[in-house]
């Protein structure tokens, strides 16, 4: 499995994605993007916005993942084509994803919201701590540890 930053190139197919509701399947915002909306709004996106794809070893395409940044705070984000689903991609690019964050960002902490039906997702968190849950998510984070901080400054 690899990540990689989303290029231009990619903004066909990930509008396909996007606008195919069962992509986010049950947790799918249903807004619909166009091409060239995704382009203007690609255009605009700063290096520490961009979201990246996620690759199969052979290089199929499929996936997203990204993080948002909230002062010291991050929120991680992702969604796989459905025929992929519970095959451990998300679980790999999550591992891949926080490993970076951690290494490259000056947060202390990283924040997943997960929708308490995604059993799937839930059952793969389990070395984060749930913080909070409502009828609509449950909030899990994961603090940087000592680990991450003696590799970033090795």
């Amino acid at each position: 499995m690899n990540l990689r930053v989303e290029e231009k190139e990619d903004l066909p197919l990930v509008a396909e994605w996007i606008n195919n509701p069962e992509y986010f399947g049950v947790y799918n915002p249903l807004v619909q993007h166009s091409r060239s909306e995704l382009e203007k709004e690609y255009d605009k996106l700063t290096p520490e916005r961009k979201w990246f794809i996620i690759e199969k070893k052979d290089g199929t395409k499929v996936g997203t993942i990204g993080h948002f940044t909230a002062g010291k705070l991050l929120e991680i984000g992702y969604a796989l084509i459905p025929s992929e689903r519970g095959k451990g991609y998300c679980t790999e690019a999550v591992k891949i994803m926080v490993d970076y964050l951690f290494l490259s960002k000056d947060i202390v902490r990283i924040q997943a919201h997960i929708d308490p039906r995604n059993t799937a997702s839930l059952s793969r968190r389990k070395n984060w701590v749930q913080e909070g849950r409502n009828n609509s998510q449950i909030i899990l984070y994961k603090r940087r540890v000592e680990r991450y901080a003696s590799l970033q400054y090795s």
